[in-house]
């Protein structure tokens, strides 16, 4: 069957049956990744979310369903996935797995949205749910190698990469604009070349979200998170990492203007509140977070050359941003736990 007839498929026959919601009124696909399918569902009893592995990795996903299912019993605002008639959260069928949840109402908001407050509460949230993740799982044991990409194999990708762009005048504007975007990140990797986080570091680490960001955030009307979805990137490793790399997906500019540092700084004030970090943990983070974009090409090749894959790591343009203003990101991330900042009054205007 092509892939095409595939995505629009139904579910396979009589699989709803196995829960009990009553008899389904519609079953209609949604938009979803490469390989993956899911739809949302309508019966009698109320609105569902159907989500499909094709080849899911059952140790896996009944770990994820255990550790969001705990989340959901303390009262935070993460979905658990529903239990089958026969007590099983992921139900198989013609060799492929499938989970149901409740449907989530609410909508996508993008992080340069919020006031202050929200960004405030966002970050506590987060720290909630990592205070969560500890007392709710296994103590993750402490990993004191932490591997850093090197300066000169990316500088040799972006090489290899710019002698794939026609030069002299012979290519198009755009081929001109992609040639000075490669040498500018080829220059930046060479000034930065000495500035490499250390591969050893000691740092709190844990079970963390693993893909906070605002495409699995759902709000309510008066501005609360009504669900943090993206269960699936559930992993383990250091808890600054995960503060700093949401922040700076959360609240990063498209173009020149880089990152909304008044907004990180409420967003890491939040966490700080949830969490026990510090200011060390919180600035190695930031270290590392800036390194390893300015060592990542992907998005270079995603933006200039067409290729698939943008590393995750948000928008190109962020990362000579960064690199000018490291020390100002440094100190203004661990900002939050200094207590001149602790003590400082609310006035911003984008508070309220």
């Amino acid at each position: 069957m092509p892939t095409s007839e595939l995505d629009d498929a139904d579910p396979p026959p009589r699989l709803l049956r196995r829960w009990d919601i009553g008899a389904p009124e519609a079953a209609d696909p949604l938009a979803a990744g490469p390989g993956r399918r899911c739809w949302r569902v309508g019966t009698a009893a109320g609105t569902f979310f159907l989500r499909e592995y094709a080849e899911p990795d059952r140790r896996r996903v009944l770990f994820q369903h255990t550790v969001t299912a705990a989340l959901d019993a303390a009262g935070l605002p993460v979905l658990a996935p529903l239990s089958a008639r026969a007590g099983r959260t992921l139900v198989t069928a013609a060799g492929r797995g499938y989970v149901l949840y409740p449907w989530v109402g609410g909508r996508g908001r993008g992080g340069l949205e919020l006031t202050f407050a929200q960004c405030e509460a966002l970050g506590e949230l987060l720290g909630r749910l990592h205070a969560a993740l500890d007392e709710l799982t296994a103590p993750v044991q402490q990993s004191m190698l932490v591997p850093t990409p090197r300066a000169v194999d990316a500088a040799a990708a972006v090489e290899e990469m710019l002698r794939d762009v026609p030069g002299d005048g012979d290519g198009t504007d755009f081929d001109a604009l992609t040639a000075r975007r490669l040498r500018e990140r080829r220059d930046l990797l060479t000034e930065f070349a000495g500035h490499q986080p250390p591969d050893i570091e000691v740092s709190t680490v844990g079970h963390l979200h693993g893909s906070f960001d605002a495409g699995h955030l759902r709000y309510g009307g008066s501005g609360n998170v009504t669900a943090v979805l993206g269960w699936d990137g559930l992993t383990t490793g250091p808890v600054a990492g995960e503060v700093v790399g949401a922040a700076a997906r959360l609240f990063a500019c498209d173009d020149e203007r880089g990152l909304d540092l008044d907004r990180v700084q409420a967003f890491v004030r939040g966490h700080r509140a949830a969490y026990p970090l510090d200011a060390g943990q919180i600035q190695s983070a930031v270290h590392r977070a800036w390194w390893e974009r300015l060592c990542d090409v992907a998005p270079l090749r995603h933006r200039y050359l067409g290729e698939d894959g943008t590393g995750g790591r948000g928008p190109a343009s962020l990362v000579a941003w960064w690199s000018a203003q490291l020390d100002r990101t440094l100190d203004a991330f661990a900002a939050p736990y200094t207590a001149v900042y602790a003590d400082a009054p609310d006035d911003g205007h984008a508070y309220g």
